[in-house]
């Protein structure tokens, strides 16, 4: 029985998949090659943006076709699967299962199901009826492991939902309210990740500096204090060497978690605090519940308290109302800030958001134009910022072979720039931290030799 997984969007749906491949593997599955021979297709979807939900109408429409001339089954979860359950099954009778962001808990029991269905020879290659007819009603589902198999790198989820209800945002309805995952499953996950060779762990959440989670006898603690115990677990082993984490929201960047991360070797010394905007009124009607003075101070504490801090953001452009003189003020705090790198993209409208019925949308054809000025200004700023660690020396996870030349090795910095080591490099780097001298720079990838 073979499984194949299309996953859009997040990181978090990333690790969900991988969760997910888990249990598939647990249970006698094998990966296929590719989404046009496998007995299972697992479609994760995102509903941020239209146009991943696009990509995902598409490819069912795709496979809509394929189902007529061969046996297999669809099973379509993730947020576009939450916000458009029931509307989905009727659109596209080729799902065979819908699942629900509060029932993944029931995914063994479907993969049982699948698999005996899969062996039933008067199984017609006709459209299957979804099996759930009602969504469950349960809490969100942790799963036990997040990791990819053979990759040294994992995702570890440690809280799911958001709080916040920015305006233009589509995660609270979809994903629901903030819930910790508590300390001890978390703990227990790092010790197998180390087991199996990770390196790198990245902890996942929709906005992980409001942790709270339960740890011992009903204690809660916080986000800087998990990270000072998680750093602590990765010290028995010394195997997991990195910890990032993401994402942040500029109110809870709070002196404790800057001092922290200054203070654990562990955490890479990069911190992604996503702005949105640079213009108060558009932080406002966004609901983003801080100021730009707020945010610079949060920057400037960073770099004051660790000056070789790497700092990355989100920005949206072409929200209702923004104004030239809103574009002009989100350049300058480019400017000043100098991120090393962005995110960065254009509103769009989501159908249940407040913003939805906001007044003064700004037309496409603007949108895209405003967003061309940021991209080209955070190139810009990005070239600038790594033709200076040319000549630098920096400590590289090594991943893999290089796709272009398999004498080269391929991997990237702590503060995740990509890198390839040129020169030969013995194989046995690959899963292991070479230190090695940025020679030169090759679009975006650093090229390096060995120190």
């Amino acid at each position: 029985m073979t499984y194949f997984f299309e996953t859009y969007g997040c990181q978090m749906n990333q690790a969900e998949s991988s969760s997910m491949e888990q249990v598939l593997l647990e249970k006698g599955w094998t990966a296929a090659s590719d989404a046009e021979h496998c007995d299972l297709l697992i479609i994760n979807t995102c509903s941020v943006r239209i146009t991943a939900e696009n990509r995902v109408l598409g490819r069912l429409g795709h496979f809509s076709g394929l189902k007529k001339k061969r046996k297999f089954f669809v099973l379509l979860i993730g947020c576009m699967a939450e916000r458009l359950y029931t509307e989905i099954q009727e659109e596209f009778p080729l799902i065979d299962y819908v699942v629900g962001m509060f029932e993944r808990n029931l995914l063994p029991q479907i993969f049982d199901e699948i698999k005996a269905r899969l062996k039933d020879d008067n199984y017609m290659a006709e459209f299957a009826h979804n099996n759930i007819e009602e969504k469950p009603s349960s809490g969100y589902y942790f799963a036990p492991l997040s990791h990819s198999p053979k990759s040294f790198q994992s995702y570890v989820p440690i809280m799911n939902g958001c709080n916040n209800f920015c305006t233009y945002c589509i995660v609270p309805y979809v994903r629901g309210r903030e819930v910790s995952r508590p300390v001890n499953e978390i703990l227990h996950e790092i010790t197998e990740l180390s087991s199996r060779g990770v390196r790198e762990i990245t902890l996942l959440g929709q906005n992980v500096n409001s942790y709270k989670g339960e740890y011992g006898e009903g204690r809660l603690i916080d986000f800087p204090e998990l990270l000072r115990l998680i750093a602590r677990e990765a010290d028995k082993t010394e195997i997991i060497r990195w910890i990032r984490f993401m994402s942040s929201h500029p109110k809870d960047m709070s002196d404790a978690l800057i001092d922290t991360i200054a203070a654990e070797k562990r955490l890479c010394k990069l911190v992604h605090l996503p702005v949105q905007h640079g213009s108060d009124a558009i932080l406002k009607r966004m609901n983003r519940v801080y100021t730009i003075e707020h945010y610079k101070n949060r920057i400037k504490r960073l770099k004051e308290t660790i000056p070789d801090i790497a700092l990355s953001t989100d920005i949206l452009m072409g929200f209702p109302g923004e104004t030239e003189d809103d574009v002009k003020a989100t350049l300058d705090l480019m400017q000043e800030i100098e991120f090393d790198s962005a995110f960065m993209y254009h509103y769009n409208p989501r159908e249940g958001t407040r913003a939805f019925n906001y007044p003064d949308r700004i037309p496409e054809e603007v949108k895209i134009e405003r967003l061309g000025r940021v991209i080209d200004l955070q190139l810009k700023i990005t070239a600038k910022k790594m033709k200076a660690k040319l000549g630098k020396k920096a400590d590289i996870l090594v991943e893999s072979h290089s796709r272009n030349d398999s004498s080269e090795l391929f991997g990237h910095t702590e503060q995740g720039e990509m890198a390839v080591i040129q020169g030969n490099p013995p194989e046995s780097l690959i899963g292991n931290f070479a230190h090695a001298e940025l020679k030169e720079l090759k679009g975006k990838t650093f090229r390096a030799n060995l120190v």
